[in-house]
Parts: structure tokens; sequence; C-alpha cells
């Protein structure tokens, strides 16, 4: 068992992005070339990460947050309509429903998981008229990927759209009803998938996301929405064409794009996806191999095929507690995530405490403890043995 001689030579956060030689280099090639916002590397991106996922289109936008805003646009959410979605997820998730001026309901949790619980889903769908509910959020959370193909299916029964939240999850994957690997974000069974490329993120270009679809109509609109609205396309034009220049404004739309910039970042960090992937995975297995000898300490979902490790959970009775310890020992882990319903704004929505006890439960005791493609298995040793030490102190 490791002790705690070993001391880190920084401090440990749950993530940490990991730029190399080859990114700074992508970077400065980008800033020698002719575009710096909407350029060539932007399509390249596109097209580099629809194709990792298995889409067939990909939107790059600024971020993760106007990547779900510009779903819910696209999917002409209306003031009043009514979507479902996990109360374990950063805000974003609900709040891209309320930016339209639709109501956000929640469906509790399987605490196994920590995803959202689909029996729940059909529970909360059964006990209203069809057509009371327009749309699901389901979320991969932590990087386990939800069953999208019953997620589909419950969809389909009830007249839904479903936007996938993934941005836990490039690369992970879930086993559908004939044994084949699904992909998160590959299209075959929502409507539209996001991602963020926030630097904790698998994936990083400083702030940035994207959204993927199958559906050649949603993604043209998506190209315009992010663009203020705007359109150059001859085909869509209303007015006759004034010239080379000549634009159309033809809706409300926004300036959510990411820059040539990022794009570059991007396209270099994609390059090397899978082997920081294949890093989380192999760490995530030293963690479960060691808390498997752990009293008092309860991992989420370990081993689970498919599960794209952007975070890894652990729940202990003192969660406060070992939190602050660790702190004491230069290890910052974080919670993910406190319920939304539980957030002032929801809960000014009528929204209180009791209303999801799973998630409430689950919430009081989970803790996301370092795990990043360049944590060596010295400092990862090191995080286990302080969290031994606490739970022997406190035990």
């Amino acid at each position: 068992m490791p002790d705690t001689a070993f001391q880190p030579t920084r401090p440990l956060p749950y993530g940490r992005q990991n730029i190399t030689d080859a990114d700074v280099a992508a970077v400065t090639a980008a800033l020698h070339a002719d575009y710096l916002t909407q350029g060539p590397r932007v399509a390249e991106f596109e097209k580099q990460f629809a194709a990792y996922v298995g889409a067939q289109y990909a939107v790059a936008v600024s971020n993760g947050t106007a990547a779900l805003h510009l779903c819910a646009l696209a999917l002409n959410v209306q003031p009043g309509q009514r979507v479902i979605t996990t109360p374990l997820t950063f805000s974003a998730s609900a709040n891209c429903v309320r930016y339209c001026g639709g109501e956000v309901h929640f469906a509790d949790i399987d605490p196994a998981t920590g995803l959202i619980d689909l029996h729940k889903v059909r529970t909360l769908l059964e006990a209203h008229p069809k057509g009371h509910f327009t749309g699901l959020i389901p979320v991969d959370f932590a990087g386990l990927a939800v069953d999208m193909e019953a997620a589909r299916q419950l969809a389909d029964e009830f007249g839904l759209w479903i936007i996938e939240d993934s941005c836990h999850a490039p690369g992970g994957f879930f086993m559908d009803s004939q044994g084949r690997e699904q992909r998160c974000g590959n299209g075959r069974f929502a409507d539209l998938a996001i991602f963020s490329f926030h630097p904790v993120k698998h994936i990083a270009t400083g702030e940035g996301g994207m959204i993927t679809t199958n559906s050649e109509p949603l993604y043209h609109h998506l190209l315009r929405l992010r663009t203020h609205g705007i359109t150059r396309d001859p085909a869509d034009l209303v007015h006759e064409s004034d010239g080379g220049w000549y634009m159309e404004m033809q809706e409300l739309g926004y300036n959510y794009r990411l820059p040539d910039l990022n794009c570059a970042l991007g396209l270099s960090q994609l390059a090397r996806a899978d082997e920081g992937l294949s890093r989380r995975r192999q760490a995530a297995a030293r963690y479960d191999a060691a808390f498997a000898q752990v009293p008092g300490v309860t991992v989420l979902a370990p081993g689970r095929p498919g599960h794209a490790y952007h975070l890894y959970v652990i729940e202990v009775a003192d969660r406060k507690g070992l939190y602050d310890f660790l702190k004491t020992r230069q290890i910052f882990a974080q919670v993910h995530y406190i319920p939304v319903h539980r957030m002032p704004y929801y809960e000014g929505l009528g929204w209180r405490a009791g209303d999801f006890p799973l998630v409430e439960e689950y919430y009081a005791h989970c803790l996301s403890i370092p795990l990043f493609p360049t944590l060596t298995d010295e400092e990862q040793d090191y995080v286990v043995a302080c969290i031994i030490e606490f739970l022997s102190v406190e035990g």
C-alpha cells in the first residue's frame, strides 16, 4: 500500500489540460496564417470531429453552453414547452430550455451510475397526456454513456426530440441491443448532441464546443444560427443578390463561432484523443483496484465498458471532511454536481429539497478526485494514500 512520503511537486486538481509541443506548434502556425477567426481550420476540425464520433455533421461553436442554446433554438423550443432532463448536471443542460422560455422538468437518477433513470422518465411521461412534454436532454455524466437506443425508443413513443449532452464523453460508448458499440454523439439516436472543449475536458481548445447531428436540415440551420442568422448561400436567399458581397440575416441568430486559432488547438488535441482516453481508463482501473480494498469508499460504476472517464467519482460518508483534508495535502477535489433543482434560480421556479431524493443522497457523499492523462502513478498512489489516511483517522 502506498504511503504519503511522496510529495507532489505541484497541486493536484481533479482535472488538468495536457498541452504538448505539438499543440503549441499548431497554434503558432495558426497565428502566422491568414485567418484568426473563421478560416480553414474550423471546417477541418468539424470534419475530423464528426468522423471521430461517427456522426455525419459537426458544427463548431464558442462553448458547450452555446451549443446547448443553439440546439434548443434549432429544435424550436417555445415558451411554455416542457423538457425533461437530469438534476445531476451542470446547470447549462437545463438553462438552454429556459433561454427559449421553456419549462424544465427533472427525472431522478440511477444511483449506480448517476445517469438519468429512463424508467423514471417513462413514469413522468405516462403521468401526463401525450404531447405534454416535447423534449428530453439526457447527460452522459462523468463519461458514462446513456443508453441512447432506449432513450430513442421512449422519445419516439411519446413524440420527443432528444439533445444528448455528451460534454463528458467524447470517445465513450454504450452497447446497443445488437451488441454493437454506439459512440456518444454519433447521431444514430439523438437529434443533436453537444460536446465541450473546456480545458479539463478530453479535448481542450481554451473554450469551445461542438454540435453533432445526422440531420442535414438541422445542420444547415445551426450554421446560420451560430452566425447572427446570416446566410450567403445563393440557394437560400429571399431577395436577388446585389453582388458577391451580398448576405441576408434571415432570423435572429448569435455570434457563437469558434475561431480558427482555437480550432488549430482542437485539431492537435483531437489527433491524440484516443491516447488520452486510454490513459484515463488505465488510471481509473488503478483507482478501481486500490479502492476495492478500502472500506468506506464507494466508486461510481467501476469498470463499466465504454466509460470515457471525464471524472472519477467516489462516495464517502464524510464528504466535506475528506474534501477539506485533501486540500491540506494539496489535492483539490471537486463536487459534481450540486443538483440543478437545488439552485436558488430553480427553487424560484418551484423545485424543492426532497423532490429527487436519489440525486440528493448522491450529492451528500460524492467527490471527484484527480483524473487526467498526465496524472502519474506516484501522484495517483498519493491520492489513494491520503484518502486512506483520512478514513483511518475518521474510523
